[in-house]
């Protein structure tokens, strides 16, 4: 216990250090809500071993490290986290775990609706904590935190959001897009992509709001409102 603590540790200060300075939408403070709700959603769908929940804590602080928004080629970078877990001594079923969670779970794998494997429970937990961090209120907030750091328009009628998006397209950082058409592109789209019961219920509200925060918006924007 006294080692799965300090590894906790140690990645909250790894965090801290590697995304300091990122726009709020994908800093520490993502990371860290993305573990709490991990790990509540774990105790809600009955996982209680200290090793089980080590993988979704550790998993869910590291998950943004290497993301490809925020690295120089737009690839994904495993490299600090995974020598962090040798660092840190996990073994390598756990390393492995972890690696792969981090690198299945994003929205642009599952965009053209394949994936590889029935997921485990670990993934699900931790894919789902990610995906709740990015709706609701907080996802609206992170939207435009995102958009504004890229110059983004908030909206522009002239520029549709995209359908059938591949995983290439969606990754594209050439194609102008705005905030809220990442709505129509992703965020609508998450409620139904959860995978735990305790994801599921937790979406609903957050999945609302948007709805509402979205309708709201459309009607200022036109002067209806």
């Amino acid at each position: 216990m006294a080692a799965a603590a300090a590894a906790v540790r140690c990645a909250e200060e790894l965090v801290e250090r590697e995304m300091s300075g990122r726009d709020a939408s994908h800093d520490a403070a993502h990371a860290l809500r993305v573990r709490d709700l991990a790990l509540s959603l774990a105790a809600e769908q009955g996982v209680s071993s200290p090793d089980r929940l080590l993988i979704v804590e550790l998993a869910a602080l590291l998950h943004d490290i290497g993301d490809y928004k925020y690295t120089k080629d737009n690839v994904e970078d495993m490299s600090i986290v995974k020598r962090f877990l040798e660092e840190v001594g996990l073994e390598e079923g756990q390393r492995e775990e972890i690696v792969a969670i981090i690198t299945g779970m994003g929205f642009k794998n599952e965009v053209s609706n394949k994936l590889n494997a029935e997921p485990t429970l670990e993934f699900a937990i931790v894919q789902d904590a990610d995906r709740l961090d990015a709706i609701g209120a907080i996802g609206v907030a992170r939207c435009f935190t995102y958009g504004g750091s890229k110059n983004s328009a908030l909206h522009d009628p002239n520029v549709l959001p995209r359908d059938n998006l591949s995983k290439e397209k969606y990754m594209s950082k050439e194609e102008k897009q705005t905030s809220i058409n990442h709505f129509h592109e992703k965020l609508f789209k998450l409620k139904d992509m959860m995978k735990t019961e305790a994801g599921k219920k937790r979406a609903e509200k957050r999945h609302k709001f948007m709805e509402n925060f979205v309708a709201e918006f459309y009607e200022e924007w036109s002067g209806r409102a």
